[in-house]
């Protein structure tokens, strides 16, 4: 669009996401000539300098401007019919809202961030963050961290706002501290659930895509795959390689105790652990690549010899006769099985990584790994995978997508130290995949919050906020082995529950959330027009513990390390538990009409 003569390049289309929303993309390469100007904007509106060498904050500089010029011209078309509502998330986006509040541009405006800023760069810094929230220095730790500019556009976007968000309550008590405001709503994240017509469907695609996995193991694991994979469980944790934030210092620790635990016991049932985070690499190595080659030669090998033997007892039959099973196969097939099976001896372990590292002597993961001894020995009962790249189905290793691998998998583990919300254990839940997850994390709080007994639905939550990290460990390990103890038909009905908790990470119910928001941005930024009434939203949220047998040991620990299927209670009924869990999410409840003491705009005295 062209104003005042002065032109940047803008597209207006679809975006290519369910439900196909229109979408307005500035070029902020286009506009970056204004950059210097916009800058001494920037100054005499709030006082806020960027220093020339911070691209990110340059760019958000641009585009901010570029939005509050495109609000303006918007609202002078448009003159309050209908009003406009403007939601900026994260510090980023939040320039747009400095400016058009400081031009005071008839908008309804509302910021949400979905981790503070400084929270990030203290806990990736192995601070004792959420102990120490309200003694840390905030201007100095932001200066020393040179983002102090970063900061004050983050805050100042904070305080402009007339209804500020987060999206959990654990970032509503760290926004407080970092950034001085408390939250006017808390809005979590939902997910898109799609459900299945058939009502076990999932179930159905957990063992397809189990299948498929088990096959990457019986190549990886060849020459020692002496583990029975009927009764292997697969682990996993998935996301940014951010190795404290994400927990997976605590997890390689509980795994070492958990290989102890299922030794002494004597356990039959073997953890296979993958860790899903991208790392600098050169490529799969050569041993995972050989292995995949093995195990597909080896199938090649039994098929040849099965239509082989296929063929002479077709025509034995025939015949009429019952053919001789020491002669059905001959001589040369023997040789051609026996060289098979010698070609899967292997004089080395199994790697514990598919690919090459570049930085293998220091890479966390790897250095802890060495520490901790799990190498994927025989006696080991917890394998180790580090696949450092996200998943795809055109890898010659692993040919799945994400969502085919997390269906495949029985537990995902997501022990975060710093987790604003958490969408890895919500994506588990939405497929029926039981996950552990913690109480710093927004998802686990969400949960505690919301189910009253969250271990019954395949929701794990560690204690990672009052207990010390050892607790914590010796908590996820237990939590980890109970899983391990249960029978088959235990995990099936434990998935059943889970899948059913799907329906509190809908949008159609979080959605209501940023409607209470919005209606709550109205009615203070054009208050003459919009009066805050009590919003009937129905949040639900609140499943009992389910009443029939319990699926997992953990409430009750038998004496035996693993339950046969005879041995389960029979009072479970799966329609049952659903029908009253349905009724469960139904319960109204009222957001109230205007937030105590929040009435008044933190800035609007110059304050």
């Amino acid at each position: 669009f062209n104003s005042r003569g002065e032109g940047t390049e803008v597209h207006f289309g679809r975006w290519l996401i369910e439900g196909s929303p229109y979408v307005i993309l500035f070029d902020i390469g286009a506009a970056a000539w204004n950059l210097d100007r916009w800058k001494g904007d920037l100054w005499n509106a709030c006082s806020i300098g960027l220093p020339y060498h911070d691209r990110e904050a340059n760019d958000s500089l641009i585009f901010g401007s570029l939005v509050a010029w495109f609000f303006k011209e918007l609202t002078d078309q448009l003159q309050d019919k209908p009003n406009v509502i403007a939601h900026f998330h994260e510090w980023q986006a939040g320039t747009g809202l400095l400016l058009s509040h400081f031009r005071k541009i008839p908008l309804a405006t509302i910021f949400t961030t979905h981790a503070t800023l400084l929270g990030r760069y203290l806990c990736a810094g192995n601070a004792d963050f959420y102990n120490n929230l309200d003694k840390f220095n905030i201007d100095r730790e932001a200066g020393e961290r040179q983002i102090y500019h970063r900061y004050c556009l983050e805050r100042a976007a904070v305080h402009c706002a007339h209804v500020f968000t987060t999206v959990s309550q654990i970032t509503a008590v760290e926004a407080n501290h970092m950034l001085h405001r408390q939250p006017d709503v808390v809005t979590p994240n939902g997910l898109n659930v799609r459900k299945f017509s058939a009502m076990h469907e999932f179930q159905n695609l957990h063992s397809m895509n189990k299948a498929k996995i088990q096959e990457f193991v019986r190549g990886h694991f060849y020459g020692h795959l002496d583990f029975d994979l009927e009764k292997t469980l697969f682990f996993f944790i998935a996301g940014r390689y951010e190795f404290s934030n994400k927990g997976a210092d605590l997890f390689l620790e509980s795994l070492s105790r958990l290989n102890y635990l299922l030794r002494v016991h004597k356990s039959d049932v073997t953890v296979v652990v993958f860790f899903i985070m991208p790392a600098k690499t050169n490529n799969f190595n050569v041993e995972s690549l050989k292995g995949q080659a093995v195990r597909k030669q080896l199938w090649d090998t039994a098929q040849f010899v099965k239509e082989k033997f296929g063929k002479r007892l077709y025509e034995s039959l025939l015949r009429g006769e019952i053919p001789d099973m020491s002669k059905i196969l001959d001589r040369d097939d023997f040789t051609i099985m026996k060289r098979a099976i010698y070609g899967t001896q292997r004089h080395s372990l199994p790697p514990v990584t598919t690919h090459n590292m570049l930085d293998d002597s220091t890479d966390p993961i790897l250095s802890n790994i060495r520490r901790i001894g799990l190498f994927n020995g025989r006696n080991d009962r917890v394998k180790i995978v580090f696949h450092p790249e996200f998943l795809s189905s055109t890898s010659p290793l692993l040919p799945m997508d994400y969502e085919e691998f997390v269906r495949g998998c029985h537990l995902g583990v997501f022990p975060s130290y710093y987790e604003p919300w958490g969408y890895t254990p919500g994506e588990c839940t939405v497929m029926g995949i039981p996950s552990v997850t913690t109480n710093l994390s927004g998802f686990g709080c969400f949960m505690e919050e919301h189910v009253s007994d969250p271990s019954e639905y395949g929701i794990y939550i560690v204690d990672r906020r009052f207990r010390s990290a050892d607790e914590s460990c010796n908590q996820l390990t237990q939590f980890m082995f109970s899983f391990c103890q249960q029978s088959r038909r235990q995990r099936i009905i434990q998935r059943n529950r889970t899948e059913r908790l799907s329906d509190l990470l809908d949008w159609r119910y979080l959605g209501r959330f940023y409607m209470y928001a919005r209606h709550l941005a109205l009615s203070r930024s054009f208050p003459s027009e919009f009066k805050m009434d009590h919003l009937n939203i129905t949040q639900g949220f609140r499943y009992p513990r389910p009443s029939s047998v319990p699926p997992s040991p953990s409430a009750s620990l038998h004496s035996t390390p693993h339950h046969s299927d005879e041995e389960d209670d029979d009072t479970y009924d799966e329609e049952e538990e659903a029908e009253r869990d349905r009724q469960n999410i139904k319960a109204p409840f009222t957001l109230g009409a205007e937030p105590e003491g929040k009435s008044k705009q933190p800035l609007e005295n110059g304050k």
